[in-house]
């Protein structure tokens, strides 16, 4: 198969891809057409359907593989799909491997460094609520070691939330040797939980999409109440430590419009917002460079609002 990072502008492609959503769009002069994103381990397309009589465009439906063959276009300077003919792909034409993005890591190492990790804890009310929350529960670690870190934007794969909060644990542990004042076992502690709520704010793959309690809920307050839940089976658990905790996962995002329920009002809140902040960032930037493009600039990036340019020597 040609993988969508593969695509170049003119192509004519024909092979099978998971269709990650599918919906009925109208262009301003009224005339309906199929809205599709198709997907593969690559990347995804933003991809159109014009003819409603193309062949079958009714037999496919979100979720579902699908057989289609068409012309790579550009519009607005990214690659499109246009779709010319499609058929619901069957059990034994694809390798579900090949549809699904996977952490360029592996999960076990990764697991075994966030367990090194919550050794190095001293306090023991927060060492035996991680160990409650990270070891005692096979269902949980498994839905978090597979689980993705977001719908798109950064860490949007296969053990993306794993990757995504070791590496943000990994600059809070360089944080406290920068900084003295900051407390070790409160800001690493906090990044090991911070978007456990992730875990029930997006579903698993292939859909990877917002569940309703993701949407109505979203996981700042999703973790904040598994955090809690925890914290209370924990006899003795001092309610100061349990506030300052709880405060990381409801402020890490920094900033009452970027969904923080609160802005961070310790040290340890500012460190972890700065944290996240810079391993998403980099993140992005980094699936932006990865992407196959032979060009230094790689064009406008809505969620770093600027035109990204490779790094050159």
């Amino acid at each position: 198969m040609v993988f969508i990072e593969e695509f170049r502008d003119g192509e004519t492609i024909s092979g099978i891809y998971l269709c990650k959503s599918k919906q009925v769009s109208t262009t301003k002069t009224g005339r309906e057409y199929e809205n599709v994103v198709l997907m593969d381990k690559t990347g995804s397309i933003d991809s159109k359907i014009w003819d409603p009589n193309s062949p079958g465009i009714r037999e496919f439906d979100a979720n579902d593989f699908v057989m289609v063959k068409g012309q790579i276009t550009t519009f607005n300077r990214a690659l499109q799909f246009k779709i010319e003919s499609a058929r619901k792909a069957e059990p034994g034409e694809y390798d579900e491997a090949d549809y699904m993005p996977v952490s360029r890591f592996d999960a076990e190492v990764l697991l075994k460094e966030m367990y090194s990790l919550i050794d190095s804890i001293q306090n023991k009310y927060i060492k035996k609520l991680l160990t409650l929350i990270f070891r005692d529960e096979p269902a949980f670690i498994e839905r978090f070691k597979t689980a993705t870190a977001a719908k798109s934007v950064h860490h949007g794969f296969v053990s993306g939330l794993l990757e995504h909060t070791v590496s943000v644990a990994r600059l809070c542990t360089k944080i406290c040797e920068n900084y003295d004042f900051v407390n070790y076992d409160i800001l690493v502690s906090g990044a090991l939980l911070h978007d456990i709520g992730k875990t029930r704010e997006i579903s698993a793959f292939p859909q990877n999409d917002y569940t309703d309690e993701g949407n109505m809920i979203g996981h700042l307050v999703i973790g904040y109440g598994m955090v809690r839940e925890k914290i209370s089976l924990i006899e003795g658990f001092p309610e100061s430590l349990a506030n300052q905790i709880e405060h990381l996962i409801l402020s890490h995002h920094g900033e009452l419009e970027f969904g923080s329920p609160k802005k961070p009002a310790t040290v340890e809140a500012l460190a972890l917002a700065a944290a996240d902040n810079l391993d998403a960032h980099l993140e992005t930037m980094r699936e932006i460079m990865d992407v196959k493009n032979p060009n230094t600039w790689l064009g406008f990036n809505k969620w770093l609002d600027t035109n990204v340019r490779r790094t050159e020597i």
